[in-house]
């Protein structure tokens, strides 16, 4: 089979919202991934940026199953020798509200430039508000 490239100027791309009050933190950052990455598209090619924008409300209210919100870590390297930190999900969520539904949609995107890019194509907020509703986001229901 030959490798599919789609032209840039050929993708048709839209903005959905997902609304993930009351729903589990990884499905949404699954479905958020799926739907970044293009891959509920026929053009899906997984070398290229063919997928869609995805906003993300509510961010805060995901919930997690079992006793996660106490037992889930969150690690980032200082850069220093012996400098591994740690947070609970407790922690960061108190401090940055958004931050565990980005980093499980980050989790899920392929690692390096690729990932990196499509990553700035998903937009989390703590709250039901966001500031795009000029580009007329349709939105999903999980």
């Amino acid at each position: 089979m030959d490798t599919v490239f789609v032209k840039p100027a050929k993708v048709e791309r839209k903005w959905f919202v997902i609304n993930a009050e009351g729903k589990v933190l990884g499905r949404v950052a699954a479905r958020a991934a799926a739907i970044v990455r293009g891959k509920e598209k026929v053009v899906f090619a997984p070398h290229q940026e063919v997928g869609d924008f995805v906003i993300i409300v509510n961010a805060e209210k995901a919930a997690l199953t079992g006793r996660k919100t106490v037992q889930k870590l969150y690690y980032h390297h200082t850069g220093y020798v012996g400098g591994l930190k740690s947070n609970s999900y407790e922690k960061l969520s108190a401090r940055r509200p958004a931050a565990p539904m980005q980093l499980a949609v980050k989790g899920m995107l392929p690692k390096g430039p690729l990932g990196r890019k499509l990553l700035k194509n998903v937009k989390v907020y703590a709250g039901p508000t966001h500031p795009h509703a000029a580009q007329n986001p349709q939105l999903i229901n999980l």
